[in-house]
């Protein structure tokens, strides 16, 4: 049995890297922040729908699980990455807090817009 060895390539300083390499970076950091931004904007939607009818306060009767919804668009961030062949090994806990703040700053906002423009109008 033979067993191949991949090499890695070093890790380039930033005066070291190709105009290509820095291009190819920003679209990948580009592509997160774009998949981050559209999993909040699901996920408020999602947190509308399945959080009942607000009331006249504009509390919904399933807020915790609007905010669980959240959580899980999070979560699953990682999964979505790998799927789409992106690698993650490279991103450290800035990079996964900077993409966990984005979904959650989408959600809160989407999420915030339904309840206030979709409440019903009580007289």
């Amino acid at each position: 049995m033979s067993v191949e060895v991949t090499e890695e390539k070093p890790v380039l300083t930033r005066k070291q890297k190709t105009k290509a390499d820095k291009q190819a970076e920003h679209i990948a950091r580009i592509k997160r922040t774009l998949i981050a931004s559209l999993l909040g904007i699901f996920t408020g939607i999602l947190s509308y729908w399945f959080g009942g009818t607000p009331n006249a306060a504009g509390i919904q009767e399933n807020g915790f699980l609007a905010f669980m919804l959240m959580l899980a668009g999070i979560v699953i961030q990682k999964h979505i990455f790998t799927l789409l062949g992106m690698d993650i090994s490279k991103l450290g806990a800035k990079d996964w807090f900077y993409q966990g703040f984005m979904t959650f700053a989408f959600w809160f906002l989407t999420w915030t817009i339904l309840l206030t423009s979709l409440s019903p109008v009580l007289k």
